[in-house]
């Protein structure tokens, strides 16, 4: 199954994405979730396909979702991964004697 899929981006929580079949565009898309969402910011359209790679999404899991429910929401990665951790020597230079 190939899709032409518009993504959008949340205003209010980073790389948080929204993908829609292009034809349906946000119609499909249950209003407490555009409510939480904020208001999509499009950022580019993409052609689906079972043999094609995300980044960080299984496709089949995309294509089925907007197949049963119109819309794949993808939710940001975990905090943890931005943390940079410090050697323990480091982080115990400023502290007080």
């Amino acid at each position: 199954m190939k899709c032409i899929c518009s993504i959008y981006k949340s205003p209010r929580r980073r790389e948080m994405y929204l993908y829609v079949a292009k034809k349906d565009a946000l119609s499909r898309v249950p209003e407490g979730l555009l409510a939480a969402f904020g208001a999509p910011q499009h950022a580019f359209d993409l052609v689906l396909s079972p043999e094609r790679t995300l980044a960080r999404e299984d496709i089949r899991k995309v294509l089925e979702n907007l197949g049963k429910q119109g819309y794949h929401l993808q939710m940001p990665p975990p905090e943890e991964e931005y943390i940079e951790h410090l050697p323990e020597e480091l982080l115990r230079m400023n502290d007080p004697v």
